[in-house]
């Protein structure tokens, strides 16, 4: 599974990487965390491009935007492009608390856990993790 990781989050990749590596999910899992810039998006890209980016690739958009600002905000793309097959988001709950190693190991499992029941998650709009 391939994780894009919106802009917010872009200096926690490695971070989300080492927790994942560490509880051995890495060997056992395929789950890769790309960046926007890796996939040839700008940081500013409205959030509807990039989540039709994320959905025609079959990616799980990760986020810690929760917005519904404005008629491209991420939450409005979802409410109108949403169908019952779509891949959901992946929202951080708490950005500020990704520095705690406990809380990164609760984010974590939470990845692996959608990734292991990605098929029950489908249509599911978002998802806040932990």
């Amino acid at each position: 599974m391939i994780f894009l990781v919106d802009y917010n989050l872009t200096g926690y990749v490695v971070l989300f990487q080492g927790t994942l590596a560490a509880e051995g999910w890495l060997e056992l899992l395929s789950i890769r965390f790309v960046t926007l810039s890796e996939v040839g998006l700008a940081a500013d890209t409205n959030d509807r491009l990039i989540w039709r980016f994320a959905q025609s690739n079959q990616m799980l958009l990760l986020t810690a935007n929760r917005n519904a600002k404005g008629e491209d905000s991420l939450e409005q793309t979802i409410r109108e492009e949403g169908t019952l097959t779509t891949l959901p988001v992946i929202t951080i709950s708490s950005l500020d608390r990704l520095i705690e190693r406990e809380y990164r190991e609760q984010c974590s499992a939470r990845i692996v856990e959608i990734v292991l029941d990605i098929e029950n998650y489908l249509g599911v709009s978002r998802l806040f993790i932990p």
